[in-house]
C-alpha cells in the first residue's frame, strides 16, 4: 500500500511542479537530507523508510514514514511506526508515532 501511495505522490508531484521542477540531482540531494534528518531524530538504528511524500509548495513539507525498533537490548526494544514531517524552509523535522486503525 505504501508503494502505491508513493508512486501516486511522485506522479502528482511531477504534475504539480512541472514548469518549475528542479533537476533530479537536486531532488535526490533534498531527499537524502530529509531521510538523514528524519532517521537521525527517530532514535532508530536501522529503520525502514518510505519514499518521500512531497506536499505542495504552499505547505512546504515532505513526509517520511519510518518503521523499526527503538530502545536498547531485546528486552527493551519495541517496534514502532513513526511519521516524520520535514519543513523545507527551516530544515527542521517533527516526528510522531502513529498506529493504523484497528492495530
Amino acid at each position: 500500500m505504501i508503494k502505491k501511495i508513493t508512486i501516486a505522490a511522485a506522479v502528482l508531484m511531477a504534475t504539480i511542479q512541472g514548469a518549475n521542477a528542479s533537476s533530479q540531482g537536486s531532488w535526490n540531494a533534498l531527499f537524502a537530507k530529509v531521510n538523514g534528518t528524519c532517521i537521525g531524530q527517530s532514535g532508530m538504528d536501522t529503520p525502514e523508510a518510505s519514499e518521500p511524500i512531497v506536499f505542495d509548495d504552499a505547505t512546504g513539507k515532505i513526509a517520511v514514514l519510518l518503521r523499526g525498533s527503538v530502545g536498547r537490548g531485546k528486552a527493551r526494544a519495541h517496534k514502532v511506526n513513526l511519521i516524520c514531517l520535514y519543513d523545507k524552509r527551516t530544515g527542521r523535522a517533527s516526528i510522531a508515532e502513529y498506529r493504523w486503525l484497528g492495530m
